[in-house]
This record gives C-alpha cells, structure tokens and sequence, in this order.
C-alpha cells in the first residue's frame, strides 16, 4: 500500500502542472497596471543613421553575402570534398549537353543556344549562388515559355519571300533571318528577365514565391510538359507544321500535326520510338538501382552519340530525310548589347518568366537545403539567378533556372559544393569550343525524346489529384484550375488566371470561415465547439462565439450574420418582440384592463424563445431592463418600462477573437454597430483574446470612443466569461465580490 502511494506522488511529481490564481484582468486595468509600453527615445535621424552607417563588420557581412562563394571555398576540404565532385561533376555535365542541345529546340533557337546557356549561367551561379547542389542551365518550363514569346514575336510568316524570277513555286522562307530574329528575341527577354530578378533580389522580394503554392506550380508544370509533348510530336513524326503560340495553341498544333501524318517520316519515328524505349528502360534501371549503381546510368549522352553515329553512318539527313540539328559553330560568340527595342513587347512575359523560374529554384533548393542541413537565401537566390541571366545575356543565351533531373544527379553522384556545377559547365566549354562539330548529324527525333522522356516526373504529378480529394478540395481545384487553364490559355496567360484564383481561395477562406459557439471544459479553462465535443459545456446565459478569421470589408457582413445565427440572438427578432409587447400593454391599457397580476408571453416563433412580463409588483426585487429602446417609440410611463425577465435568455455575448490577426475601418464599423443592435436589447457584448497587435488597429482606428472602452475586451475568454457571470449574479454559479481566475 505504502509502494503504492509512494508510486502515486512520483507520478504526481513528474506530470507538470499548470498552477495561477489572479483577479480578472480586462484591457483597462492591464493598461494602467499590468503593462507598460517601453518609449522609443531614438528619433527616425537616427535609426537611418544607424541602418546606413558602414563599418568593416557590414561591408564584409555584404561582400560575404554578394558572393557566398567566398564563406566556402577558403575552407574547402580538398581530400574529402574533391573526389566527390569531380565524380557528380562529370556526371551532370554528360547530362546537361543533351538537354541544352534539346531544351534550344523548345525555345525556338537553334540549338548550339543551348550549350552556350548551358556555360555561361552554370558558371555565374558557382561564385553568386546560395545553393550547393542545384544544377542551373537550361529547363524544360522556361524554355517552352521562351519558345511561346519567340514564335509570337518572330513568326514563320514574317520571313517568307517570293521565289526568283517570278516562277510559280510557292514562297520560300529563309530559315536563317528568322532563327536570328528569334535569337534576338530571346536575349531580350533574357535580359529583361534577369532584370526583374536582380532588382527584385536587392528589394527584397524573394517572398513573392509563396504566392505560387504548391498545388499551383504542380498543376502548371503538368500542363508544361504536356505543351512540351505537343510541340515535340512533330519532331518525332517528322513532318513540317508551323509552331503557335497564345490561347489554345496546344489544340491547333495537335490539329496541324494530325492532319498531316500522312505525311509522317518512318525512319524519323522509328529511330525516336528506339530512342524513348531505351532511354525510358534506362531511367527505370537508373531508379531501382540507384543505391548499387555508383553513378547514373548516362542514357541521354548514349543516345546523342550512337544516333549521331547512326544518322553519320547511314547518310539519315539526305538519304531519308531525317532532320538534324545541322551547324553547330566552333567557339563562343563575342559580347554584343541585346536589341532593347523590342523590350516594350515582352515585359508581361519576362514578369511571369522570372516569377517561375525563381519559384522552380528556391524551391528545390530548399528541399536539398533541409535535407543537408544547410541554408538558403531566397533574396540571394534571386540575385543571382538575376546575374546569371542578365550576363549571359549578352553572351547569346536565353533564361535558365535549375533543372529537377540535372540536380537529383548532381546531387545522388556525391556532390558537395557548386565545384560539381562549374565542372560540367566546363564539359559543355569543351564541346562548344572543340568538337561541336561532331553532333551536327544528330537527328531531331533523337533531342525529341531525351525531352519527352526526361517529362515523365512531371507526368506523374498527376497523383496528385486523388491526394488532394482526400485531403484538400480547394487545392485541389487551385491544382486543376492551373492545370486546365495552362493547356487550354498558354503558359503565360495560364499562370494568370491560376495566381488570381489561388488569391481568390484566400478570399474565400476568409469570408467563410469555420465559426462556433464555444462551451467551457470543466476543470481546464479549455473552450472548445459544442457541437463538436460532449465536454464542452456552455455558461448559463453567456454565448461564446468563435470565428477562425479576421474581420475586413470582405467579411464583417458575414461575420455578423454568423454571429446572430450561431448564438440564436437576433436583435432585430427581439426588437420587434419589444414593439409587440407595447402595443399590447397600450391596448390592455385602453380597456381598462389593470390586472395585478397579468401576465404577457411573446414567443419568437424563428428562435423558439419566450419573453415574458410579469407583476408590477416585484419590480423592486430584479434589475431593470429595457431602457435603451429604439429612437422612434413611444415613451411609455415609469411601471410600463420595467421588465421583470429579459428579453432573451441570453444576457451576454463574448466575441473570441484568438485567431483575428487584422482589423479594418469597415469591420470594426460592424462590430460597434451590433454591439450597439445588442445593447438596445440588453445582451452585453464583450471582446476576448485579442492580440496586442489587434488592439493598436483598435487604437488606430479610434474604436474605444463614446460607448466603447477598453473594460470590454479581455486577455483570455475565461476572464471574460467570469466577468460576464459576475455582471449577472443571478446566472452566476458563485458569487464572489472580485472573481479570480483558477487553473489547475
């Protein structure tokens, strides 16, 4: 018995307890006793002084945080890091040269674009970026929307010319002009893009990609890769269709493909279903062997070279017809300033570029980040993404950001630092510079299902959609409507209307929130839904009304009617009950019907409530009610206007605003008014759980004037609830002269 009891105060011992025993605390009495605001004595001189002042201590924390490379590479491991990357360096530069050749077609330049945007940016971002296992380069996403902008401002029918000497053969178009009007169109829009990147880095911004949820990018990326897949079919059915852009043009290029496959090249589609097979075979080995394989199997640079080999081999370009790449010169282009008249056309675009490829960066940075144990800078991140494309911009490139297959490589082969990323951009400078040549017989098909292939991660996010079934229907409808309206509007207008319902969902949150009547768990100070949990009980003629949202023009009607249908108190309802009773009285009056005891029951048939009036003659024994009538009634005499039992059930409403973190003009116009409404009828309304930040929007908004004071609005509900019940002793299970507050 004595083990048992001594187990017992062990238990009792190690469970922690929550013990405080004070006086009810409203906003007054916190004001003037409990709290006191600290004075801010520095004048706004002197916190610019000090926000500019420099030290050495700033300038170097601000070289530091400009170039990261250098809180690195001092330091660097050599033994233990090197190896390593070399090895994922090698590894993703094999990678990154089929995918840049590849990526150039999407974006409507010729391919030898690709490899110079697959150098200059990788290199950039070594020595600007936060991250240590992205890969930057060229990205499906990014060059698709390039490609969109490119066509619609570089269009094949700009450069058709009539043929010589007035013979009837129909125009002919000359390739090269328009793939140098194309070029120029995407360093404009490359330039513009880093731009908008770097100066939105220096302000800060690097918060705009929350606005890009999830589910949002999810469904995007889905619709990406399925313009992707559509604007590769031609390439791998090999037949000549023009390529659109703007609204519905994955419709029309489906229609110009299929109406034309008459017309399909066998030996173009064979050698492209091999190249899917093996490369789709590949990827599925590369998966389930990824833990015995010491490096990815490379079956994209496979494929390059052995269908270079074949189409070289075999004479695929004038034997058969097999569209190649073509010329691929040697070395890097000279520096030269981007053609800037064309920037008014394209700032829409470069906006909804830089957004995406910024929001596709951080992101996977963050995850390698979090599981590396490192962190990122997203304002950082976005001036470097900015540097990298508004420098390479000038080199012949068009936009990247960070590729999901180059990186899961670059990061599985070992990588440790950016070292891996400079050392494949090396490997691309080699090929450009040396044996670019070599891939000039490399046959379109081939590039058409290294992107296809490289599309199917995209294409399972599609099991996403019964996920969020289960778990969320309005992401799941931000997912579809991204999804949808992508496919069907382009990429750029696609985005647009996603982004603006994603921000209409936040609206619709707010203006439908969850709200509940509140009821007290015995024995915790806890206040839960009693609607939902059998503990919670409610107070005796007190309602405690909860709304997970704060109140602004959007809401406060809502709010309001919420409140009057959750509580069951509707002041208009108890208003006219009011009126009723007074015509009543007047007309009993008129008989001449003067009863001692009479007695009148006015029932509100909606809420199922009876009011009642009973003898005169107890008037001195219960407080008087009634005296705040509407403007417009009659005055009735001294014993007409007292009421015995009010005229609801309901004397006080406590208004939970826990969850509120705002407050507007409008909403805080509502809720004086129906406190007013409730005041009129004898229900006292009062405030719990403000924040402090809440009560300065009250303070600004001069909200505590006339009728409303700060005694109204308490810290916790429960100090409400104890203040509402001592107001009402008649309710009140004890009364105590100074309630206390008791938590155990």
């Amino acid at each position: 018995m004595e083990e048992e009891e001594a187990a017992a105060g062990e238990e009792a011992e190690s469970t922690l307890m929550y013990r405080i025993e004070r006086p009810v605390y409203d906003e007054a009495f916190i004001r003037s006793t409990v709290l006191k605001r600290r004075e801010n004595s520095t004048t706004l001189r002197e916190r610019l002084a000090k926000h500019f002042r420099c030290s050495s201590k700033r300038a170097k924390a601000a070289v530091f945080s400009f170039l990261p490379i250098l809180t690195w590479l001092p330091s660097y491991p050599v033994k233990e890091f090197l190896f390593s990357d070399v090895v994922s360096g090698l590894s993703t530069g094999v990678v990154q040269l089929p995918q840049g050749l590849a990526y150039a077609m999407l974006a409507a330049v010729p391919p030898v674009y690709g490899l110079y945007s697959s150098f200059y940016p990788v290199l950039l971002y070594t020595f600007f970026g936060t991250s240590r296992h992205i890969s930057v380069g060229t990205f499906a996403v990014i060059s698709l929307m390039i490609g969109g902008v490119v066509v619609r401002e570089a269009p094949d029918s700009m450069f058709f010319f009539p043929p010589v000497n007035g013979s009837n053969m129909s125009a002919v178009l000359d390739v090269e002009a328009r793939d140098a009007r194309r070029v120029q169109v995407a360093v404009v829009l490359t330039t513009l893009v880093g731009i908008i990147q770097f100066v939105f880095g220096l302000l800060r911004f690097g918060f705009v990609a929350i606005y890009l949820t999830e589910p949002l990018v999810r469904g995007f990326t889905t619709a990406a890769a399925v313009h992707v897949v559509v604007s590769q079919l031609k390439y791998l059915l090999g037949v000549k269709t023009p390529r659109f852009s703007g609204p519905f043009s994955a419709l029309f290029s489906i229609q110009a493909v299929f109406s034309d496959i008459t017309s399909t090249n066998v030996s173009t589609l064979i050698l492209g279903l091999v190249c899917i097979v093996f490369l789709y075979v590949v990827k599925d080995l590369n998966e389930r062997f990824k833990k015995k394989l010491p490096i990815p199997i490379p079956g994209e640079i496979i494929v390059v070279i052995v269908s270079t080999g074949v189409s070289y081999g075999m004479s695929l370009s004038d034997d058969y017809s097999v569209d190649v790449v073509g010329k691929i010169p040697s070395g890097l282009l000279a520096p030269a300033a981007p053609d800037f008249s064309l920037l008014p056309n394209l700032v829409t675009d470069s906006f909804a570029v830089a957004i995406v490829g910024f929001s596709m960066g951080i992101s996977l940075a963050k995850i390698f980040a979090l599981k590396h144990g490192y962190k990122v800078d997203g304002n950082q991140e976005l001036i470097a993404l900015g540097l990298c494309n508004f420098i390479s911009s000038f080199f012949q490139t068009f936009a990247i950001t960070c590729s999901m297959s180059r990186s899961l490589v670059q990061e599985s082969t070992g990588g440790k630092t950016q070292i891996a990323g400079l050392l494949s951009s090396l490997m691309v400078l080699l090929v450009v510079v040396a044996i670019g040549f070599v891939f000039q017989p490399l046959p379109q098909t081939a590039l058409a299902a290294i992107i296809m292939v490289n599309l199917l991660g995209m294409f399972k996010q599609i099991r996403d959609i019964p996920a969020l079934w289960r778990t969320s229907r309005i992401e799941l409808a931000i997912w579809l409507v991204a999804f949808v309206a992508s496919v069907l509007l382009g990429l750029d207008y696609g985005l647009l209307v996603a982004l603006t319902f994603a921000i209409l969902t936040v609206i619709y949150r707010t203006q439908s929130p969850k709200s509940a009547v509140l009821g007290h768990v015995p024995g915790t100070g806890l206040y839960c839904d009693v609607e939902e949990y059998e503990e919670a009980a409610e107070y005796e003629g007190i309602k405690i009304f909860h709304s997970n949202s704060s109140i602004y023009f959007a809401n406060s009607d809502l709010y309001v009617n919420a409140l009057k249908e959750k509580t069951g108190v509707n002041p208009e309802a108890l208003q006219a009950a009011r009126k009723a009773q007074r015509k009543q009285k007047q007309k009993e009056k008129g008989n001449g019907n003067h009863n001692s005891s009479l007695k009148t029951s006015c029932t509100d048939k909606e809420r199922g409530v009876t009011h009642e009036v009973l003898s005169y003659n107890h008037v001195s024994e219960e407080q008087s009610n009634g005296q705040l009538g509407d403007g417009d009634s009659e005055t009735l005499s001294e014993e007409e206007a007292v009421f015995l039992h009010p005229l609801s059930d309901v004397h006080s409403i406590i208004l939970d605003w826990t969850p509120g973190s705002f407050i507007d003009s409008v909403g805080a116009k509502a809720i004086k008014q129906v406190i007013l409404e409730y005041a009129a009828v004898d229900v006292q309304v009062v405030i719990a759980g403000c924040s402090r930040n809440l009560l300065s929007d009250l303070d600004s908004l001069q909200f505590f004037s006339g009728v409303m004071t700060p005694e109204m609005v308490f810290p916790t509900v429960h100090d409400a609830a104890l203040s509402c019940q001592r107001s009402h002793p008649a309710f009140a299970p004890t009364k105590a002269k100074t309630p206390q507050i008791h938590v155990e």
